[in-house]
């Protein structure tokens, strides 16, 4: 249950325009990972680049949220911002976790949005992957049957865990645990606004695949695959092309 008590996310806002685009980063980042993208619109849009709860220059979460809490959170941002605007949701990874649940459950919060590199979906791992992935599990969780809670637990947890995991502490690495094992295939099936899809061919964080099957279930929505890029490139060098399919998709609004 998300705290009411929750803190207004710090912001950067950048350029005036006739539609507003909130920029939603990834794990592990902040709102200024987007202000390259935010400085090429600023002429046709405010932007606005929140930190999430827990990066950048807002507090972490007074509790272990899901990306439903997140999305409430933001949902009460998103209502203090100036109305009667076009407003575009471009999410990153993270950031469209938390923007696939605002479209299902605060479908008032933003008339369309784009998708980046999206994560939300469960993977679709070869059978060799699976293997492994499960090796590693069941490893972790017998090891830890012998490994008192502490120290040696954590390093038991570095061993094994993601970078992120690795990265993270306290109560943003139960929020990591409590993303990474949601499934948001329910959501995306609500989603009723105009949607953009953008994934790297070789983005091996969130697959092509997961964007595909975000594009079977999210009715009328647009599919871009640009050939060459991961999930960070296509934020990187492939930034022109993103912005030129982002452009081209808020002038049809």
């Amino acid at each position: 249950m998300l705290n009411q008590d929750t803190t207004t996310p710090n912001f950067i806002e950048l350029g005036t325009g006739p539609a507003q685009i909130i920029w939603a980063h990834g794990w592990g980042m902040d709102g200024a990972t987007f202000a390259p993208f935010a400085q090429s619109f600023a002429a046709m849009a405010t932007n606005y680049l929140p930190d999430f709860c827990g990066f950048g220059k807002t507090p972490e979460p007074p509790a272990p949220w899901s990306t439903k809490d997140y999305a409430d959170s933001m949902a009460g941002w998103l209502a203090t911002l100036p109305q009667g605007q076009k407003r575009i949701w471009v999410g990153h990874s993270f950031g469209c976790r938390v923007g696939l649940q605002l479209a299902a459950h605060h479908p008032s919060s933003f008339d369309a949005m784009v998708l980046i590199g999206p994560a939300g979906l469960k993977r679709k791992r070869p059978l060799l992957q699976k293997i492994w992935f499960w090796a590693k599990v069941y490893a972790f969780k017998t090891l830890k049957i012998f490994v008192p809670e502490g120290p040696a637990r954590d390093r038991l947890r570095a061993r094994f865990g993601s970078t992120d995991y690795k990265k993270s502490s306290g109560t943003m690495r139960r929020v990591l645990i409590n993303t990474v094992n949601e499934d948001l295939s329910n959501e995306a099936a609500m989603v009723a606004c105009p949607t953009l899809i953008i994934c790297g061919s070789r983005d091996t964080e969130t697959p092509p695949e997961i964007s595909q099957r975000l594009h079977q279930k999210i009715v009328g929505s647009t599919l871009h695959i640009l050939d060459g890029y991961d999930h960070y490139s296509v934020l990187g060098i492939g930034r022109h092309q993103v912005s030129a399919l982002i452009k081209q998709f808020v002038e049809k609004l």
